[in-house]
């Protein structure tokens, strides 16, 4: 079986990966990478696991020796929306990891841009991806023995509160919180949330299958889109949170320039400029980009996706009551 590596080894969709992996595969199989790896658990080294220390950040000699002997990479795109600075980053680690001699990587890229087989976007959160895509796809054109799989993971049902101006269930009821200001009205194509460890599973059982059988495997060089099982328009979305906090929530449209001054949207980004290229999101919702279906990720799961209003209700739900 193929070793596998996992960069960075963190974070919710890294974490949950882990986990079904370690159920699919022999943990001295797997090395989790990232910058402290001393929080790896305990747990996992104990069975096995090895842990390495490295960054995005890192220079290419270190990720070039930390990638040393794996040969299977699932490459967790790095955590920003802006294209720049994520393409910097991102392309090194891609070029290190060949060096080492990484024969085939999985990356983790976004349910943006509309059928598996587009290569444009209209969302700024996409531009990395897309780049960071055909990079793989030139790679492995001018290196036959090098092999690549794009996962474009569907957006996931737990992170509405970005699409909806940082909206909390958990906050008490005021005008503010019962009032959601973004630049769409809510109505026509929207989103085909997915439950984030149903995508982490899935992402898993890819790896695994992959490490198992290389030659038998069927995604090589290739593009997954994996979604939900219907898509729901950014008002129904708001329709189900309103239910969970027990209230009605409403979107009220608002223009980009107002949107970026909001003070919720202020303390997350920072400043209005990272504000207003995050707002090209619902342009792109708006596009349709989001609103496409497929059934590949029933398929590798074994049953139907569960649905976005249960997933909400058991992450917002529970903690609501």
């Amino acid at each position: 079986m193929k070793t596998i590596g996992i960069f960075p080894a963190s974070g919710g969709l890294g974490s949950s990966t882990i986990t079904h992996l370690l159920n699919l595969v022999p943990a001295n199989n797997l090395t989790l990478i990232n910058r402290h790896p001393d929080k790896v658990p305990q747990a996992h080294t104990d069975a096995g696991v090895q842990a390495r220390k490295a960054s995005y950040e890192s220079l290419p000699s270190e990720l070039e020796a930390t990638f040393s002997g794996i040969d299977t990479l699932f490459l967790i795109s790095y955590p920003s929306h802006v294209r720049d600075y994520r393409i910097k980053v991102q392309l090194p680690v891609i070029n290190a990891a060949h060096r080492a001699g990484v024969s085939h990587i999985f990356y983790s890229s976004l349910a943006f841009a509309g059928p598996a087989t587009s290569t444009a976007s209209i969302a700024e959160v996409m531009q990395a991806h897309l780049a960071t895509e055909a990079h793989l796809r030139d790679l492995a054109a001018r290196d036959p023995s090098f092999t690549y799989t794009i996962i474009r993971e569907g957006l996931y049902a737990e992170s509405t509160p970005i699409y909806t101006a940082f909206f909390n269930p958990r906050e008490e009821e005021s005008a503010e919180s019962s009032e959601i200001l973004i630049p769409h009205d809510g109505t026509g194509p929207g989103v085909a949330w997915v439950k984030r460890d149903e995508l982490g599973e899935a992402s898993a059982r890819l790896i695994a299958a992959y490490a198992e059988d290389p030659e038998g495997f069927r995604n090589g060089n290739g593009t997954v889109l994996l979604t939900g099982p219907r898509v729901w328009s950014l008002e129904e979305t708001v329709g189900v949170l309103g239910q969970v906090a027990g209230r009605e929530v409403r979107i009220r449209e608002v223009g980009v320039d107002e949107y970026v001054r909001l003070p919720k949207v202020l303390g997350v980004f920072g400043t209005e400029e990272k504000a207003r290229t995050w707002a090209t999101a619902w342009e792109a919702i708006r596009a349709g980009e989001t609103a496409v279906v497929t059934s590949q990720l029933g398929e590798i799961l074994g049953r139907e996706p569960e649905e976005f209003e249960v997933t909400v209700r058991r992450y917002w739900g529970e903690q609501v009551r």
